[in-house]
């Protein structure tokens, strides 16, 4: 349970103590996954379910056992969806009149209006087959010739990669414009549980839902003040100017650096290229370290951009941190190892605090090569959790972290 009496969300860096998380325990949206749908919804394989919730379970145990809030999305939305107006909200973001056709659309959305808070929010992340449609009264065209397996309302099964979903920058969050069509309908439950949840509903939004591409994946709070966002695949350069524009008017930042990536599967955000693992360290794939550039975005006043570079990312972040270098921790010097263990979210870890991160325990080199360095790894399992292409930092939107 969340507790609304908890101390504010905020967070200024990737790295500070970490307090409060919010994460997506595996659930029955999973169990839709099938050789059929499971590339179009983004999926490289099809997760063994329970195993995936053992190693997610663990997951958690590892943030609670060093002083981690918490926090399951599924609570925070029934939390949220009790509230009358919430309720209305999700039953209108499950309803697609274009894809049911009126009458069923209607027979779909009185049943929703019906359900309690619990069985609105299963239906909203697990979806429902026409099958399993509420009978309605006269003839349905599209009842009649649409397979009865198929989805009438989509299942969210990437609700697991909690960062996508949204960021917090500051006091404010940002809801992220989802790019892929089968993640678009993930941003209106995070707008559910930010507007109506007692522990979110008064904070500040950053970024609209409805804006420019952007994803979370390719946020990251390098130091107070200075984010650097990944342009590629998931996030446009319209996108990543929009965020800007929004984070120098509410003043929560300073400098902004936009990472051109490539757009590809293998390096979907930012965040599967590099994270920070200390304050003035990355864990980083070694083939970016040297091609990885960056523009450097500030404000020059009455709501305009200054737009300067490219630079190399790494002089271009130091530069904005203030700092003389960035540290860089290879994810290995052996290419072949090196692409094997990027693939496999080597670079994606989640700092608990500076120098201590979480880390997929297959990712043996990369581990080997933080604890060298002086960084504290806490492995876990992720054989299941990886099937989505993600690892600790996909899966975790930290909501309140200490400053540094």
């Amino acid at each position: 349970m969340i507790s609304e009496s908890a101390s504010a969300p905020r967070v200024d860096s990737e790295v500070g103590p970490l307090r409060a998380v919010l994460l997506h325990r595996p659930g029955n949206e999973l169990k839709r996954l099938t050789p059929r749908n499971n590339d179009q919804l983004l999926f490289d394989s099809i997760p063994w379910v329970d195993r995936a919730q053992e190693e997610h379970d663990a997951f958690a145990e590892v943030l609670r056992g060093r002083g981690v809030e918490v926090l399951l999305l599924a609570d925070a939305l029934r939390t949220a969806l009790e509230d009358p107006r919430a309720h209305a909200a999700g039953v209108h973001a499950a309803v697609d009149d274009r894809r049911l056709g009126n009458d069923l659309g209607d027979s779909l959305r009185s049943h929703l209006s019906g359900v309690d808070a619990p069985a609105l929010a299963e239906a909203l992340m697990a979806g429902m087959t026409f099958e399993e449609l509420p009978s309605s009264e006269g003839a349905s065209l599209v009842r009649k010739m649409i397979h009865p397996h198929d989805f009438a309302v989509d299942p969210l099964p990437n609700l697991l990669f909690t960062r996508d979903s949204s960021a917090w920058i500051g006091d404010r969050v940002a809801i992220s414009s989802l790019t892929m069509p089968a993640r678009r309908r993930e941003t209106a439950l995070l707008d559910l549980i930010y507007a109506y949840h007692p522990r979110f509903r008064h904070a500040a939004r950053a970024y609209g839902a409805h804006s420019a591409p952007i994803e979370g994946g390719d946020v990251m709070l390098l130091s107070p003040g200075v984010l650097a966002i990944g342009v590629g695949e998931r996030t446009t350069a319209a996108g990543a100017e929009s965020l800007a524009r929004s984070v120098f008017a509410d003043d929560i930042a300073h400098t902004v650096l936009a990472v051109p990536i490539e757009q590809s599967r293998a390096t979907m955000h930012l965040d599967t290229v590099c994270t920070m693992v200390d304050r003035d360290a990355v864990v980083m794939y070694p083939l970016s370290r040297d091609s990885l550039t960056a523009f450097t975005m500030r404000p020059k006043g009455e709501g305009s951009v200054e737009v300067d570079g490219p630079k190399p990312f790494l002089t271009a972040a130091a530069e904005a941190m203030g700092i003389d270098k960035l540290r860089v921790i290879d994810t290995g010097l052996d290419p072949v190892t090196a692409e094997r263990e990027q693939w496999d979210d080597g670079n994606n870890t989640l700092a608990l605090a500076p120098g201590v991160v979480v880390g997929y325990e297959r990712n043996v080199e990369t581990n080997e090569r933080l604890l060298a360095a002086g960084i504290e790894v806490l492995p876990i399992a992720g054989s299941e959790l990886g099937s989505g292409r993600g690892g600790p930092r996909c899966m975790s939107c930290p909501v309140q972290r200490d400053p540094l």
